[in-house]
């Protein structure tokens, strides 16, 4: 099985140190009963990109999140955040972060703009600075027409619209967001990915989002790293994550033939066939290009008056990386798993915005 992590490592060694914001150096967590919810990972974040930390329930995301927002100490390794050090400079990390947890924080019986006046009190934003800030992240997070309303009428998409709102208030420049559409329909989960994208455009600001949801990571990330129990076993640009697939899949249906279908493709001049199946009228190949590799097949059946029946063209998809680095699908849940619970207790665990 392929592995990209030190291809990963390699890559974030090349930058420099003004371009790095996050450093992760061997960083362990164990907990009592030697759960190994963290186990030795190392690796980098960039300034301005949207780091992904890709994993199913119970792999290790919500205590490395925990670690580098100060809310966690690790057991072993380093880790640093914006140049400081997470065990011994917590306060100067957290004035330069922003923190958006999984579980729900807003007061539901202050209003919105209320909720945001609190959270820029505790970080110490200045009134006539904040009242401005307020304005401008209740209209991107589209919440200025519902300020006023108490926050237990919002609905759930409105809260995490919210949740974001806060984390944004001191103009960090490091946001984490934890799981930050779980739980939300299609349509506000969407909705969320435009507002982080448009944070990026506007802002250039760092973006450190886990999620378990791979379309997610695959519409917001600018590199990906996959976790599973404790360890980072791959690290790159979704595109070249994929790319470690092998290649672009072909389903071919002909009406009628007599020869075999996948050795007539065999025999293709300038095909390039790493695999390739066939059940009676039906061929399933992967090539390195389907681009370069269908019209040649299909000049070729033309040739033969070979009559098609039928063509699907299947790219290499991340939930096909993910198998291939894993060995198996992404899981929403992990009831197995001695990491899901200490996951569970470091999320309970975290502080309320540092409120």
């Amino acid at each position: 099985m392929a592995n990209l992590s030190d291809e990963g490592a390699t890559k974030d060694e090349s930058m420099s140190s003004e371009d790095v914001v996050v450093v992760v150096d061997q960083l362990e967590k164990i907990y009592s009963g030697d759960v190994r919810a963290v186990d030795s990972i190392s690796f980098n974040v960039e300034r301005g990109e949207i780091f992904g930390f890709l994993g199913p329930n119970g792999a290790g995301k919500t205590t490395t999140i925990s670690i580098l927002t100060t809310q966690t100490l690790p057991t072993g390794g380093r880790a640093e955040v914006l140049g400081y050090d997470v065990v011994k400079e917590p306060g100067k990390v957290r004035r330069g972060i922003g923190l958006v947890p999984q579980e729900l924080t807003v007061d539901d019986e202050l209003t919105g703009r209320e909720n945001m006046e609190l959270q820029g009190s505790l970080y110490g934003v200045p009134y006539s600075d904040a009242k401005e800030r307020i304005d401008e992240l209740l209209d991107l997070v589209r919440l200025a027409d519902s300020a006023a309303r108490k926050v237990k009428t919002y609905s759930g998409g409105m809260k995490k619209r919210l949740e974001l709102a806060e984390g944004l208030i001191h103009r960090p420049e490091v946001l984490f967001l934890d799981e930050p559409t779980l739980g939300l329909d299609i349509q506000t989960r969407t909705s969320m990915w435009e507002h982080i994208n448009k944070l990026k455009k506007e802002t250039n600001m760092t973006i450190f989002l886990t999620t378990h949801y791979l379309e997610e990571a695959d519409a917001l990330c600018d590199r990906i790293a996959i976790i599973d129990h404790g360890n980072v076993i791959a690290l790159d640009t979704p595109g070249e994550l994929k790319k470690a697939v092998g290649g672009d899949v072909i389903e071919i249906e002909v009406t009628d033939c007599d020869e075999d279908i996948l050795e007539i493709i065999n025999g293709v001049p300038g095909i390039a066939l790493i695999d390739g199946t066939c059940a009676e009228n039906k061929a399933r190949i992967k090539v390195p290009d389907s681009g370069a590799a269908l019209p040649k097949i299909l000049t070729n059946f033309i040739t033969r008056d070979i009559q098609v029946a039928s063509v699907m063209v299947k790219k290499p998809s991340l939930d096909q990386a993910f198998l291939e680095f894993t060995g198996r699908e992404l899981r929403d849940e992990e009831s197995t798993a001695g990491n899901s619970k200490k996951e569970a207790g470091a999320r309970k665990g975290r502080f309320r915005r540092r409120r």
